[in-house]
């Protein structure tokens, strides 16, 4: 077995990356506190082709030297937006047709493994703050909502590390089997 080499690995340009079909997912962050965080989510929305990224409250936003440490130029790469109110995000979002899931642990949450999708749909996850998670009116304004089971003693994960999960979930439903 031999590491590939960066330049086996057929990466895209920026022009190519704009110009392809996008994954039907859109995410929105609300009050994330962390830029770190931030740059990670742009990371992983660039890996898997999501078609944008709703930056809303406090979320910061691009050009930043700390977002910028993570997310390694995503922030040129995937389409984003800020917006004061998430409220209103999703309010657009749902005018558009689109399925609207806050990732957050709530009454009659469907786990992950469990979601099913459609795939002629297209879906927008809500993240929430690292403290306080998906507001209780932003949450009640979602189509649903999606928990990551958990089974160890704390009772939420980074939400870089529940972006990954929930969107390579959505994204490997989507994609696999064709």
């Amino acid at each position: 077995m031999r590491k590939l080499e960066n330049s086996e690995l057929e990466r895209k340009s920026i022009e190519d990356f704009k110009k392809s079909e996008k994954t039907p997912i859109i995410l929105v962050l609300d009050d994330v506190r962390s830029l770190h965080n931030i740059g990670s989510v742009f990371r992983t929305a660039d890996a898997f082709l999501i078609e944008k990224i709703y930056l809303c409250g406090i979320t910061a936003t691009p050009p930043n030297k700390e977002i910028h440490k993570t997310a390694l130029g995503a922030t040129e790469t995937v389409a984003w937006e800020h917006n004061e109110s998430v409220l209103e995000v999703i309010h657009n979002l749902k005018k558009e047709k689109i399925t609207t899931l806050a990732i957050e642990q709530v009454q009659s949450a469907v786990f992950l493994q469990d979601f099913k999708v459609e795939k002629d749909m297209k879906y927008a996850l809500v993240f929430g703050n690292e403290v306080h998670g998906v507001s209780q009116e932003a949450v009640a304004l979602c189509d649903g909502c999606i928990e990551i089971p958990q089974l160890g003693t704390k009772h939420s994960l980074n939400i870089s590390v529940s972006a990954g999960i929930v969107v390579w979930d959505l994204f490997q439903k989507l994609h696999w089997p064709k």
